[in-house]
C-alpha cells in the first residue's frame, strides 16, 4: 500500500493545517466553559445597544484571534523547516 507524502496530502485537502483537536484538552474545555458562562451572564445585563457592541468586539477579537494563528502557523512551519535544514547540513 502506498501512502501519499505530506505535501499530496495537503494538495489534496486531506490535511488541514488549521485545525487542531482540543477535546482532550481539559485545561481548554474548562476555559472554553468559563468564558461561555461568563459572556452569559454580561449579556444578560446589557442593553441592546451594549449587546451589539459587544458583538462586534467579539466578532474583531474572533478576526484578530484568527490572523495570530496564520501567523503562528507561518512561523512555526518556517521554523520546522529551517531545522530540517540544518539536519540536513549537519
Amino acid at each position: 500500500m502506498e501512502y501519499a507524502s505530506v505535501p499530496e496530502e495537503l494538495w489534496y485537502g486531506n490535511i488541514e493545517p488549521s485545525e487542531y483537536d482540543c477535546s482532550p484538552c481539559q485545561e481548554y474545555k474548562t476555559a472554553l466553559h468559563l468564558l461561555s458562562r461568563n459572556e452569559e451572564k454580561l449579556l444578560s445585563t446589557l442593553s441592546d445597544e451594549q449587546k451589539a457592541l459587544f458583538t462586534r468586539c467579539a466578532e474583531s477579537r474572533r478576526e484578530l484571534q484568527s490572523i495570530s494563528e496564520r501567523l503562528l502557523f507561518k512561523n512555526s512551519f518556517r521554523l520546522g523547516a529551517r531545522l530540517m535544514l540544518e539536519v540536513m547540513e549537519g
